[in-house]
C-alpha cells in the first residue's frame, strides 16, 4: 500500500518545512480579482505569456522592503469526465444554422441566435510535427485525440444581443477565422475585443452582444496542442500524445490519458490532469482559487517544486525533500538585492524532469493513476 506524505510550505523568511501526515483539510476560497484583471479581452486582462515572479526581494537601501507576492498567470466549472466522444463526421465545410434556446444570464440581451459550424482537415503525418492552435475568448474548448490523420472541427455558435440589429452586427464583428500551412492549424475568433492598444475603449458591454463559440474537435493522436479560452467555458483535452499548452480564466482544466509534457494554468477553476506516460520534460500547472491533481504512472521519477499559500500538499509516491536554494545576489548598482526561491522542492524516486506546482488557494494531490 503507498504512503500518503504532507509538504507544508513555511514562509517565514525562506524555512520550509516537510513532514507526514494523514488527512486532507478543506480550506476555503479566496477571491484573487488581480490576478484576473490582466489580459486585454472581454472582461479580464491576462498576460499569458508571463513567467509567474515567485521571488521575495530584500532591498539593502536605507528603505528596506519585502515583498511576499506570488504572480501566477491568468480565473468555477465542473467537468464531466465521462462526457463521450464527439461523433466523426464525413469530411466536409458545410454550416448548419439552428436557432435554439440558449443561456441568457444578461438580461439586457434578449435576443439570441446559434448556429452550428462543421469543418474537415487533412493533416497527414509529414516530417514536422503536426500542431493545433485554438485561441478562443468565449466559450469552451474539447480536444480529443483519435487515430485519424484529421482534424474534425464542430463550433455551437450561439449570440446574445440586445436586438436583432445587435445580432446582424456580431455577425459581422465576431469571426472564426482558419489557417492552415503544411502541418499547422489555427483557429482563432477575431473581433473587436482583440484590441492592441493599451487602453481600448471597446469592450464587450458596449458592443451590446456577446459571441460565445464551443469547440469540439477531434485531432491525430501524435499533435501539439496550444488551446486557450476566457470565459464561460472549460477547457478538456484527452488522448494526446504530444505536448500541450492549455489556458483557461474563468474556469477549468481537465486533461486525461496524455503522454506528452507541457503547461497547464488558469486563475479561477481547478487543474486535473492525468498521465498515460509520465512526462519526459519540464511540466508546469498553476491556478490561483482551485486544487490541482495529477496522476501519474506507477514508474514516475520526478522533481517537483510546489507551492500552496492556503492548502496542502498530497503525495501518493514516497518522496524525498531536496535542499533549500540558497539565496541569489544580485547588484543593481548602490542596490543589493536577494532572491529566495519560495518553492518546497521534493524528488520521487531517483528524479528526473522537473515538474511547477503552484496555486493560492486549494490542495495540491499528487496521486499514482490506476487507469
Amino acid at each position: 500500500m503507498n504512503t500518503t506524505y504532507f509538504l507544508s510550505v513555511l514562509v517565514s523568511g525562506v524555512a520550509l518545512l516537510l513532514f507526514p501526515a494523514q488527512a486532507a483539510r478543506n480550506v476555503p476560497e479566496k477571491q484573487a480579482d488581480r490576478f484576473a484583471q490582466q489580459e486585454k479581452l472581454p472582461a479580464v486582462h491576462v498576460d499569458q505569456d508571463r513567467e509567474p515572479d515567485a521571488d521575495m526581494d530584500i532591498d539593502m537601501d536605507v528603505e528596506s522592503d519585502m515583498n511576499m507576492d506570488i504572480d501566477i498567470e491568468e480565473p468555477q466549472v465542473d467537468v464531466d469526465a465521462d462526457r463521450d466522444e464527439p461523433e466523426t463526421e464525413a469530411d466536409s465545410d458545410q454550416e448548419d444554422v439552428d436557432h435554439q434556446e440558449i443561456d441568457n444570464d444578461e438580461p439586457s440581451l434578449t435576443e439570441h441566435e446559434q448556429e452550428k459550424i462543421e469543418k474537415a482537415f487533412a493533416m497527414p503525418a509529414g516530417t514536422g510535427r503536426r500542431t493545433l492552435e485554438i485561441d478562443n475568448v468565449w466559450g469552451s474548448i474539447e480536444v480529443v485525440g483519435t487515430a485519424s490523420d484529421k482534424v474534425q472541427l464542430t463550433v455551437s455558435k450561439g449570440i446574445r444581443a440586445e436586438s436583432k440589429e445587435k445580432i446582424a452586427q456580431a455577425r459581422k464583428d465576431v469571426t472564426l477565422d482558419i489557417t492552415q500551412q503544411a502541418d499547422a492549424l489555427k483557429l482563432y475568433v477575431n473581433g473587436p475585443f482583440r484590441c492592441d492598444c493599451h487602453d481600448c475603449s471597446r469592450s464587450r458591454e458596449s458592443e451590446g452582444y456577446i459571441v460565445k463559440m464551443d469547440f469540439q474537435v477531434q485531432v491525430p493522436r501524435d499533435i501539439d496542442i496550444k488551446v486557450r479560452t476566457v470565459n464561460e467555458g472549460r477547457v478538456s483535452v484527452r488522448d494526446i500524445n504530444g505536448s500541450f499548452l492549455v489556458r483557461n480564466v474563468n474556469g477549468d482544466i481537465q486533461i486525461r490519458n496524455i503522454a506528452g509534457s507541457g503547461t497547464a494554468r488558469t486563475v479561477n477553476g481547478p487543474v486535473k490532469v492525468s498521465f498515460r506516460q509520465n512526462p519526459r520534460e519540464a511540466s508546469d500547472f498553476q491556478t490561483v482559487n482551485g486544487s490541482i491533481e495529477l496522476a501519474f504512472a506507477r514508474d514516475l521519477s520526478a522533481d517537483f517544486r510546489f507551492k500552496t499559500f492556503n492548502g496542502g500538499i498530497y503525495s501518493d509516491f514516497p518522496v524525498t525533500a531536496l535542499p533549500v536554494q540558497g539565496m541569489q545576489e544580485e547588484h543593481h548598482g548602490s542596490k543589493v538585492i536577494f532572491r529566495a526561491d519560495r518553492y518546497t522542492g521534493a524528488r520521487i524516486n531517483a528524479g528526473g524532469p522537473q515538474i511547477k506546482v503552484e496555486n493560492l488557494n486549494g490542495d495540491i494531490r499528487i496521486l499514482e493513476n490506476h487507469e
